[in-house]
């Protein structure tokens, strides 16, 4: 079982200390790449037949590695997943070495290879209909207008689920912007539509506990901050209720947003300052949705394709 003790513990759990305190990794990102640290050190063990101690991290090859990729490769990890792990594990193998007083020598091992899968649009009045169906669906009024602000945030205003679920009452009143944390405490600007700051003033208005201060804004059902699996449950059942793909999730909305606004004329540089990429190429691939777009209304629309 992955985690348990071994000689590197005290490593795994120091990298995962400078993680989240030094890095300011999520707490999501620290959990995946410490799992994927004590996987590496348990194959090895087993891979070599022997303990292996900090001191024996030094002397991993590109052999071993790939070694490794194949064991998770055969226990039905993907592609996108295996090159995550092989980013953690490179990580983790400089930051060992870096402890012990040596230089980074991590062995080169290429990821392997994957599509780049483009992401899937909902329709302006699916993204609509999934968040009011989502609100109907609550138990109680309160959270379904909690509900409906949240969706309608994250459609209208590009947001992460986790970056909605960080906003605290001092963005109220509403005005016409507000500021975000993202990944990596980078923040953003980013405006915000009338339909959006009245569904979140309503939701305000309905809820029984006291929004104010550092408050978060949305809560949960005993006022504390609200869990974002919750979020994603609500989308879960509207969608089936409304027979829609199950690829509208609470990110596809996110992604909606991006792409609406490409087809009404945005230029990227603007897109990527709303959606807080890091890199003008994350944002590129919103070229790709939108021509994928035309493309599918072409064929179904032209007598002769």
């Amino acid at each position: 079982m992955t985690g348990l003790p071994h000689p590197a513990s005290a490593l795994v759990a120091q990298w995962g200390s400078y993680l989240a305190h030094d890095r300011r990794r999520s707490p999501h990102t620290v959990r995946a790449y410490v799992g994927t640290a004590h996987r590496l050190i348990e194959f090895l063990g087993q891979y070599r037949g022997e303990v292996i101690q900090p001191s024996g991290l030094l002397e991993v090859g590109a052999t071993d590695l790939r070694a490794f990729l194949a064991a998770r490769r055969g226990g039905g990890l993907g592609a996108a997943s295996a090159g995550r792990e092989l980013s953690g594990v490179r990580a983790f193998l400089s930051y060992a070495a870096q402890q012990q007083g040596e230089l980074p020598q991590v062995p080169r091992t290429r990821a392997p290879k994957r599509p780049r899968t483009l992401p899937r649009p909902a329709a302006p009045e699916e993204a609509v209909a999934l968040a009011e169906d989502a609100g109907a669906g609550a138990s109680q009024a309160w959270m379904g207008a909690r509900d409906l602000a949240i969706l309608l945030l994250l459609y209208g205003a590009g947001l992460r689920v986790a970056e909605a679920l960080s906003l605290t009452a001092k963005v109220l009143p509403m005005g016409e912007t507000i500021r975000v944390t993202g990944k990596r405490s980078k923040t953003r600007v980013v405006p915000v539509v009338a339909a959006v700051r009245e569904a979140i003033a309503e939701y305000v208005s309905q809820c029984p506990y006291r929004i104010a201060g550092d408050v978060p804004l949305f809560v949960g059902a005993r006022g504390g901050p609200l869990n974002g699996d919750l979020v994603r449950r609500a989308v879960r059942a509207a969608r089936t209720r409304l027979g829609l793909p199950h690829t509208l999730t609470p990110h596809a909305l996110r992604h909606s947003f991006a792409t609406h606004l490409l087809a009404r004329g945005a230029d990227l540089r603007s897109l990527q300052e709303l959606l807080g990429h890091a890199s003008l190429s994350s944002t590129q691939i919103y070229t790709k949705v939108d021509a994928a777009h035309l493309l599918d209304v072409y064929r179904h629309a032209h007598p002769r394709a």
